[in-house]
């Protein structure tokens, strides 16, 4: 139950983050924040596990900060991570594979979920 707990807390900060970062006075057809937002979360998922694996963190802090933080203030950190290290390991086929099946299909699932909200209407 412990663990949850971290990872919420940590999901709140992330979330509060992102919406600090929406509130920034910079509207344009590019999505910038958004953009900024996962490059940020990206970089940060990076650096925490960068400091994990040169130093012994406690694992509720990693929990806190990786899932938590990291996946309240964007799951495309997590994203990143994860093709970056399957390109890390030579898996060159399957971590393209993942990165164009990842944006394909989340695209549709955004226009099949707008498609089924309209229809619900």
């Amino acid at each position: 139950m412990i663990k949850f707990l971290f990872a919420a807390l940590g999901g709140a900060v992330g979330a509060a983050g992102r919406y600090a970062i929406s509130l920034l006075p910079l509207k344009s057809e590019f999505p910038f924040l958004t953009f900024i937002t996962n490059i940020l979360g990206a970089f940060l998922i990076g650096l925490i596990v960068g400091i994990s694996e040169k130093h012994s963190l406690p694992p509720n802090l990693i929990l806190f900060l990786k899932t938590g933080v990291c996946g309240g203030f964007t799951t495309f950190s997590t994203f990143s991570l994860e093709a970056y290290q399957l390109l890390e390991n030579k898996s060159f086929l399957t971590g393209g594979l993942y990165m164009i099946f990842s944006v394909i299909c989340c695209l549709l699932g955004v226009w099949l979920g707008r498609k089924a909200a309209l229809v619900a209407e």
